[in-house]
């Protein structure tokens, strides 16, 4: 039997002056549409920094009323958590969301991509969206895992 031939994929890196392992680099199949908020796949080299489930509580534990602020308030504890980790957000590698409701998700994708470029910039790593029955946390509406990479 003869192995699937493969083709090379197309490494976007993030800057022409970053060196190769100092920041994620976006991976791109050849002929692939390039994604619009997201990379299809990643690649780095370094030390993991990784969360678990954040969701957008403040200090106090307390949750924002509304959808989008509990995204901005998730993405900002993510970025808190990476600084303890020596990571900055242009390093993640992946994020994984976990929403109650997948409509209250795409009804808000403009103020969504507007908290997400406040809090975490321009940097779009891999990410995946998934719709779930309910969060541990009642209040919760959304739920965020972050993987990044600390260059060496």
């Amino acid at each position: 039997m003869n192995a699937p031939k493969s083709s090379p994929l197309a490494v976007l890196p993030a800057t022409s002056e970053t060196p190769q392992g100092a920041r994620p680099v976006s991976l791109l199949p050849p002929g692939w549409p390039r994604p619009k908020g997201y990379a299809n796949g990643m690649m780095a080299e370094g030390r993991l920094v990784v969360t678990g489930g954040v969701v957008g509580w403040d200090e106090s534990g307390v949750f924002p009323a509304t959808f989008v602020a509990q995204v901005r308030q998730a993405l900002a504890n993510i970025v808190a958590i990476l600084a303890e980790g020596g990571a900055g957000p242009d390093k993640l590698m992946r994020l994984t969301w976990y929403v109650v409701d997948m409509e209250e998700y795409t009804s808000n994708l403009k103020a969504i991509g507007e908290a997400y470029r406040d809090v975490v910039g321009a940097h779009y790593p891999a990410m995946a969206l998934v719709q779930v029955v309910r969060l541990v946390e009642p209040a919760a509406r959304v739920e965020i895992e972050a993987t990044a990479v600390v260059g060496h």
